[in-house]
């Protein structure tokens, strides 16, 4: 076992694990950190999106070795007490989840693609948020939600 010192959500974290143990296991079993979820496990759906330096990254393909000194900010870490960041907000007022599973990781990627654009059309949204799927089928309100967080110029 090696020990990793972590920055999740801006807290600092030490962790014994395996250095091929993958970063959505870190998160969910030794930080108890469960909004990140396990989905298909080879990167594809995108439930398991966190966002480390900054940038999306799929949890379930990455290991703690690899997270090294980035930073790394979760669902957890969006909201300040009761105050929601303005995606969750705009998730809410927008309608654009049903079962709720895919959200944390649209949530996430959207927050990338936000801090990488911060005024992405319809389709730059679309493109980015391909690779993310919502089984409920809910892309359009998913869209909406993102680009009224664009448009309002609050993307926290």
């Amino acid at each position: 076992m090696a020990r990793y010192e972590l920055t999740i959500n801006g807290k600092p974290h030490t962790v014994e694990a395996q250095p091929s143990k993958l970063l959505l296991d870190v998160l969910r079993e030794d930080l108890d950190l469960t909004g990140t979820k396990y989905g298909c496990g080879e990167g594809q759906c995108g439930s398991c999106t966190v966002l480390v330096a900054g940038k999306a990254r799929r949890s379930c393909l990455m290991s703690v070795s690899q997270v090294g000194q980035q930073p790394v900010e979760t669902i957890e870490g969006l909201a300040e007490g009761d105050q929601l960041h303005p995606l969750q907000e705009a998730f809410l007022q927008k309608v654009a989840f049903q079962c709720g599973y895919c959200t944390p990781g649209m949530v996430m990627a959207a927050k990338g693609l936000l801090t990488e654009n911060s005024s992405p059309t319809r389709d730059e949204v679309r493109k980015a948020m391909n690779n993310n799927i919502c089984r409920c089928g809910t892309y359009g309100r998913i869209v909406d939600a993102i680009l009224a967080v664009a448009e309002g110029g609050n993307r926290g």
